[in-house]
């Protein structure tokens, strides 16, 4: 499974970086997590910009889904190609927290 993730990764970063629409700014696909079956696939992503940017990005990628799929489809040899699902990856994120909070009691500890 991990390997059919990662080409899957790979085929839908390629593509994203195809696409035409403006509203898809600076966006990296960071992982996919398929479902057991392979019906259904999360593709988890992260772009940069502001609020307003990210939710247009993210307005983009699902009116490019289909495309997406499409592309997919015809370069990946599976039995079924999954459903795609765009999801923000927010581990990014959690992990500057979980850092701004160890620093923080480190300093804390110090004086």
């Amino acid at each position: 499974m991990p390997r059919v993730n990662e080409l899957l990764r790979e085929v839908i970063a390629e593509e994203v970086v195809r696409l035409k629409d403006p509203a898809i700014g600076f966006l990296t696909i960071t992982a996919v997590d398929t479902s057991p079956d392979l019906r259904n696939a999360r593709v988890f992503y992260t772009a940069l910009g502001s609020e307003e940017e990210q939710a247009a990005c993210a307005a983009a990628l699902e009116r490019a889904t289909p495309h997406i799929r499409a592309r997919l489809g015809s370069q990946v040899r599976l039995k079924y190609t999954p459903a795609l699902e765009f999801r923000v990856d927010d581990s990014l994120e959690a992990g500057m927290r979980m850092d701004a909070i160890l620093r923080e009691i480190s300093d804390g500890g110090e004086g």
